[in-house]
């Protein structure tokens, strides 16, 4: 099992590819459930859009890259998330880290409450029992462990998930600010 600051950061790269690309990243998916990186799934190729929808999908893309920097940027801006990522924590004692993360913690929560809502993907408690029936999403339950045999598969609840239930994000702004997730500050003396 990755350690917390590689899971932290797991959870933020999935964060921002299912927000752009609405999927968890494969290298993500294949470490947390230590399948060899030489295997991956195979999927059928999606069929390729017509030329007058490849400019709109080209601005969707756009978009979304835009709305994903937009997020970083308020994270960034109301809990220094960027800056906590960026540091260099090994010299630290956890204490100070402790201290760090409280408000960190504090700072984000806050910005997914103000734009993000998330709500669990199965609303039992964890270490509960759940069964996971014939024909699920992959995309949406992962399931671990000693998999053997076909759905239904009965197991325990390790983690509910999330998906974003609602995204109210601010306008954004005009011009080539938009790919900025923090400006560079300088003090005059």
């Amino acid at each position: 099992m990755p350690g917390i600051s590689q899971r932290i950061a797991y959870a933020f790269r999935c964060l921002v590819a299912i927000i752009v690309r609405g999927q968890i990243p494969l290298d993500i998916v294949q470490a947390m459930v230590n399948s060899p990186p030489d295997n991956p799934p195979i999927q059928p190729p999606a069929p390729a859009p017509p030329a007058t929808a490849a400019a709109k999908m080209a601005d969707r893309l756009t978009d979304a890259n835009d709305r994903a920097v937009q997020l970083l940027a308020l994270l960034q801006r109301d809990g220094r998330l960027i800056d906590f990522c960026a540091e260099d924590i090994a010299n630290y004692s956890d204490a100070q880290i402790g201290a760090a993360v409280r408000e960190l913690h504090q700072n984000c929560r806050q910005v997914l409450e103000r734009y993000v809502k998330l709500e669990p993907i199965l609303d039992s408690a964890e270490g509960q029992p759940v069964t996971v029936q014939a024909g699920f999403d992959a995309a949406t339950i992962k399931v671990i462990g000693n998999v053997a045999g076909r759905p239904p598969l009965r197991g325990l609840l390790r983690h509910r998930g999330w998906r974003v239930a609602r995204l109210q994000l601010p306008p954004l702004p005009e011009g080539a600010g938009r790919s900025i997730v923090a400006p560079a500050e300088v003090e005059i003396e």
